[in-house]
């Protein structure tokens, strides 16, 4: 049982393979997943099936025959909670409601990824986020047997898991107001995340005109992320070995060779069948990558399904965040667990498959050197060389220079500096009169 089950609940979870669908993992490995993402949420696990069939069952997801299958299972078990392995329709939940009845609760992938976006926005920003992806999830799916919702309105709140005393954050009074209710209450976290998402895009702009570059960290959750942003900026981003570690944005300052200053932000990280609610409502967040010079795709080696995982996050950032033209460097990381011959030989297949990926240890700090050169010179692919002879008059303009460019040396004159260095054409124009040919 989970350290963090602390409600003694138990969970049976139930994966569809079908034979039309084209999923980044196969059932079993999305299961597995399942498995890792329920514990997260503080649940254990009893017990798991599959089935197999060309589309999903209209009535029961998993047809009748083996609903009752796992009806039988769960009171063998002892099971409180089935977790299904995708979305479910409105009309699927109020079915198998009806055939596990009011002591089970029957939940979805989508219900848990909420749960424990709920666990882990730590900010007012995340808790709004992930109350409007909440309340959006369970307007059309609001019955009586959501009751037990009630008063437990706003996202983020304590330990409870996905049954017994329900969702952190929506809740439910009386059925008849509810909807009306509900629909008030997105309105009105849409206009304070419009809010949010303004100022984010006037620091973005302020950003911009001060001319320091952003570089972006994305991956597959537990990727390692947060681990190689703390090695980069000596910070204490905080780090778990789970799923949805950290959920907040954190941006830290890292100084590249050279001296230039570079801001590397980390991201709520992806996985297969992440809901349209939580993308939508956590775009201003993930508008960060998309204002990005560079985006750094950060891969866990050692996972053996790291192609997939790779295909996932390529596939959200094409797909819901439309980032086509973003400079894209993939990162290797977790080289230093790389020690069986079967990791060894997995590690051959990613190199073919991605070849030119740079590969380090997050952890203990192998080839970070090498990462921040290559960032240094894919940047400075972006600037202009110059030799710049500034008078001492200009102390503002050579000031900015440190700020907006990268210096390779400085000569001091006596009526005027001489810079050597690299800065970008859109930076360059004040600085046009002191070119020296």
């Amino acid at each position: 049982m989970s350290e963090n089950n602390t409600g003694g609940d138990r969970a049976f979870l139930v994966g569809l393979d079908l034979r039309s669908a084209h999923g980044a993992l196969d059932v079993g490995a999305s299961l597995e997943e399942l498995a890792l993402l329920v514990d997260t949420a503080g649940i254990e696990v009893v017990g798991q099936t599959t089935q197999r069939l060309k589309h999903p069952d209209p009535a029961t997801y998993i047809g009748s025959g083996k609903v009752e299958e796992v009806r039988n299972w769960i009171m063998e078990r002892d099971a409180n909670v089935v977790i299904f392995d995708d979305e479910l329709s409105p009309r699927h939940q109020r079915e198998l409601e009806k055939v596990f009845g009011e002591s089970v609760r029957v939940v979805d992938r989508t219900t848990l990824i909420l749960d424990i976006f709920a666990q882990h926005a730590h900010t007012k920003e995340g808790a709004l986020q992930v109350s409007l992806a909440q309340y959006d999830y369970l307007l059309p799916r609001l019955t009586r047997q959501w009751t037990h919702l009630a008063r437990q309105a706003g996202g983020g709140g304590g330990r409870g898991g996905v049954v017994g005393v329900g969702l952190r954050g929506p809740g439910e009074t009386q059925l008849e107001t509810d909807r009306r209710e509900i629909r008030r209450k997105i309105s009105t976290l849409k206009r304070e995340l419009e809010g949010v998402r303004a100022h984010r895009q006037r620091h973005r702009a302020q950003r911009r005109r001060t001319g320091t570059p952003v570089v972006a960290l994305v991956g597959y959750t537990n990727a390692g992320k947060s681990t190689l942003l703390n090695r980069l900026s000596g910070s204490d981003v905080f780090v778990a070995d789970q799923l949805f570690a950290t959920l907040d944005p954190t941006t830290r300052r890292v100084e590249l060779p050279g001296g230039r200053g570079v801001l590397f932000t980390d991201t709520v990280g992806f996985i297969q069948k992440l809901p349209h609610a939580l993308i939508a409502a956590f775009r201003a967040t993930l508008e960060e990558i998309i204002d990005a010079e560079i985006i750094l795709h950060v891969v866990d080696v050692t996972n053996p399904y790291a192609s997939e995982h790779i295909e996932v996050v390529k596939s959200t950032l094409r797909d819901d965040l439309e980032i086509k033209a973003i400079p894209t460097v993939m990162i290797f990381n977790k080289i230093d667990d790389i020690s069986t011959t079967q990791a060894i030989d997995h590690l051959e297949e990613l190199r073919a498959l991605y070849p030119g990926a740079t590969e380090i240890s997050a952890r203990n700090g192998t080839g970070i050197d090498h990462l921040l050169l290559k960032v240094g010179n894919l940047l400075g692919s972006f600037q202009k060389s110059v030799i710049l002879r500034l008078p001492y008059s200009e102390g503002a303009l050579i000031s900015r220079f440190h700020e907006l460019g990268s210096i390779e040396t400085v000569k001091q004159f006596a009526d005027a500096v001489e810079i050597v260095g690299m800065i970008s054409p859109e930076h360059l124009g004040p600085y046009l009169p002191y070119i020296k040919e």
